[in-house]
C-alpha cells in the first residue's frame, strides 16, 4: 500500500508500544493497534487514473462550497477522516507560486474556515487551496514555484485535514459545472468542471475524436487520401 510522505511516522509510534502495552491492559494494547492501523488507513495513497478531459477534484470527499469570488467560481471539496487526504492537480500547468498563509484551524465544513491556515498554490490560470480544520496542524505540498504538473499529478496532502478548493479558470461559468454541493467525488478522477469543447485539457493535449488540421479522426487509423490517389 502506498503512503503519504510522513504517514509511518504517525503509525509507527503506537504500533510500537502496543506491545509493552499489552503487560498493563490488554484493552490498550489493542487501542494502540487500532490507532496504528487507522493512521496507515488515513494515509493511504492509491493510484488515480484521470480522464481525458475536464477539471479534476483536487480531493476525495464531499462537494461542500460552490459560490463567485471576483467573477471567477470557486469550488471546495471537504475531506472527512475516512477520505484518502492526498491532493491531486485539477488541470495541467506550471506552479507559479506556493504560498502558506497562517490563520485559524475551525471546522472545515464552517463558514468561519475561510479564514484557517491554507497553503496556496498558484498555477496563474487556476488557483489550489488546501485548508487545515480543527485538527489538522500540518499541510504538506509537494510542488514548488517553477514546477510544471500534469492533470491528477499528486500535489500535496493535509495531515489530519480537512479541505481543498479549486479557483477555476476565468472562462469557465456555472453551465460548465459538472458537479453540485453535496456530491462525493473522487481526487483525480472526477470531473468538476467540463473545458472548452471536451476535446482539449487545460494542458492542451488533444483527446482521441477531436479534430485536427488535416480533418482526421485520429481514432481511425488512416491519413487523408493524396490528390490523385485511388478512393
Amino acid at each position: 500500500m502506498n503512503l503519504a510522505p510522513g504517514g509511518w511516522r504517525y503509525a509507527v509510534p503506537p504500533a510500537l508500544a502496543a506491545a509493552p502495552a499489552l503487560v498493563f491492559s490488554v484493552g490498550l494494547s489493542a487501542a494502540l493497534v487500532a490507532l496504528a492501523v487507522g493512521v496507515v488507513a488515513f494515509f493511504r495513497d492509491p493510484d488515480r487514473t484521470p480522464p481525458p478531459t475536464g477539471i479534476l477534484s483536487p480531493a476525495d470527499g464531499k462537494v461542500s462550497v460552490i459560490r463567485e469570488e471576483d467573477n471567477r467560481l470557486r469550488v471546495g471539496v471537504f475531506m472527512n477522516v475516512w477520505n484518502v487526504h492526498v491532493n491531486r492537480a485539477p488541470a495541467g500547468g506550471t506552479v507559479e507560486s506556493v504560498e502558506h498563509r497562517p490563520g485559524a484551524h475551525r471546522p472545515a465544513f464552517s463558514k468561519d474556515s475561510d479564514r484557517n491556515e491554507r497553503v496556496w498554490i498558484d498555477f496563474g490560470d487556476h488557483e489550489v487551496s488546501l485548508i487545515a480544520g480543527a485538527f489538522a496542524r500540518r499541510i504538506h505540498p509537494y510542488v514548488d514555484a517553477g514546477d510544471a504538473v500534469s492533470r491528477g499529478d499528486r500535489i500535496g496532502h493535509i495531515a489530519f485535514g480537512s479541505r481543498a478548493d479549486v479557483v477555476l479558470p476565468p472562462d469557465v461559468d456555472r453551465e460548465d459545472l459538472a458537479v453540485e454541493t453535496g456530491e462525493k467525488v473522487t481526487a483525480g478522477e472526477s470531473v468538476i468542471a467540463r473545458t472548452g469543447d471536451g476535446t482539449a485539457d487545460l494542458d492542451g493535449t488533444t483527446v482521441l475524436g477531436a479534430e485536427n488540421d488535416g480533418g482526421v479522426d485520429p481514432a481511425a487509423g488512416d491519413a487523408p487520401a493524396e490528390e490523385g490517389d485511388p478512393a
